[in-house]
């Protein structure tokens, strides 16, 4: 099949905007609890109307897009993206707030869901590993420049620097001390620009295979008599409650325990704990070349727990580098996570797919036990709780038995001459 570069394109900018309103979440942790005087445990549930979207509507999108089409739904997705920032940027409380986290996780959500049967067909089977790793890295990229925006934003509207571009007017649509709302127009017009040029690209016909598509209410109950499943969706779970617990978390920390300025200190250590992350994932995807899969985990898993024991008990210097070291520790698990469940299965790839995305929901519900916890005793001892969540994905290394291992070749192998 003939490669559409046009759809390729739309899908990597599609994965950066996805990226770009994610992420944002721990560089703004500070701000939006100072702001509305939230305590830790009201703070843990703002990734928790996030990410409980996916939790709710992975497998439902999965239904619709079958139903609806993929171009429908990718309007639809960043209609809803559109309206929650719009909505929360026209009236900036806590409860608006809460909803429109949702609404923009759903349409998140649902994107998720469209954009990798899309970039298989439109990229060419035979391209799509590349062009996966390529929309990684740019989803990676996203993630490293969002703190960067908020950083611009906030420190030149706060400081009445009106000659830079965009501060002037942006400094008319915000109140007094809600400089971070800034962000929620610049999501409002990315969407709606998205929406734009969405309505104008002829979407390719995607024939989903097997492992792509939502299965039978049978499938999912026969899934679910089987203890892998649950198993591995505990490790989706259990991965993205760690990735959210401490990028979410550390700015908060960094300034809580060393003083450090959250606007630009804070946003930066998150921006490098992204973009550590992504240059992680191209060291991963090497690794796994020269090395069974689990053994990558395990070594990625005890070295990321390394990394949080320094950040949480280091010193001023270490704890602001070992947090941002800890993504690039982290980048390996979910690949290698999804990849060890699937393969433990015979059948019902599609249905587990699904059931594996709503493991997502897992970045909701740490965030609030971690913040209940710090409630009770203190931040740090509330993200005491993320090794409880990495020693399950450790373990995940020890009693995985995949059916197909992933092919590895020698270090005399990879360099013999062809």
């Amino acid at each position: 099949m003939k490669r559409n570069y046009v759809i390729v394109t739309l899908i990597m900018v599609t994965f950066f905007v996805i990226s770009f309103l994610t992420n944002i979440l721990g560089a703004l942790n500070p701000n939006v609890t100072s702001s509305y005087s939230l305590t830790e445990t009201m703070a843990g549930f703002l990734p928790f109307a996030f990410f409980i979207a996916y939790g709710v509507m992975s497998i439902p999108s999965g239904v619709l897009v079958e139903k609806w089409g993929e171009k429908r739904m990718v309007i639809l997705a960043f209609f809803l993206a559109f309206a929650g920032a719009l909505i929360f940027a026209l009236s900036p409380s806590f409860p608006v707030f809460m909803f429109s986290l949702f609404t923009i996780g759903t349409g998140m959500a649902v994107l998720q869901v469209v954009m990798n049967p899309l970039l298989r067909v439109s990229g060419g089977e035979e391209h799509y590993a590349f062009n996966s790793v390529i929309a990684q890295l740019i989803f990676g990229l996203a993630s490293f420049i969002s703190p960067q925006m908020y950083t611009y934003f906030v420190t030149n509207i706060d400081s009445g620097n009106t000659t830079k571009p965009f501060i002037g007017m942006m400094s008319d649509l915000v109140a007094n001390s809600f400089s971070w709302v800034s962000v929620y127009w610049v999501f409002a017009l990315m969407s709606v620009v998205m929406i734009i040029v969405v309505l104008f690209v002829k979407f390719p016909k995607v024939e989903l295979q097997d492992d792509e598509k939502i299965g039978s209410k049978e499938s999912y109950l026969e899934l679910f008599s089987n203890k892998y499943v649950i198993l591995y969706f505990l490790g989706i779970f259990a991965y993205v409650g760690t990735e959210q617990g401490i990028s979410y978390w550390m700015s908060k920390f960094l300034n809580n325990y060393h003083g450090f300025n959250p606007d630009i200190v804070g946003a930066d250590a998150v921006s490098y704990f992204w973009g550590l992350m992504t240059i992680g994932g191209v060291l991963g995807l090497i690794l796994l070349k020269l090395m069974d899969s689990k053994m990558v985990l395990r070594w990625f898993t005890v070295l990321a727990m390394v990394s949080l024991a320094i950040g949480l008990w280091g010193g001023k210097e270490l704890s602001l580098w070992a947090f941002p070291v800890s993504g690039f520790f982290l980048s390996v698990m979910y690949p290698v996570i999804i990849s060890l469940g699937l393969n433990s299965v015979k059948k019902h790839h599609g249905s587990f797919a699904g059931i594996l995305m709503t493991g997502i929901a897992g970045g909701a519900v740490v965030q609030v036990l971690i913040g209940g916890l710090s409630d009770l005793t203190s931040l740090k001892v509330g993200m005491v709780f993320l090794f409880v969540t990495l020693g399950y994905i450790l373990s995940i290394s020890f009693w995985a038995k995949p059916i197909i291992n992933n092919k590895t070749v020698s270090i005399k192998e990879l360099f013999k001459a062809k």
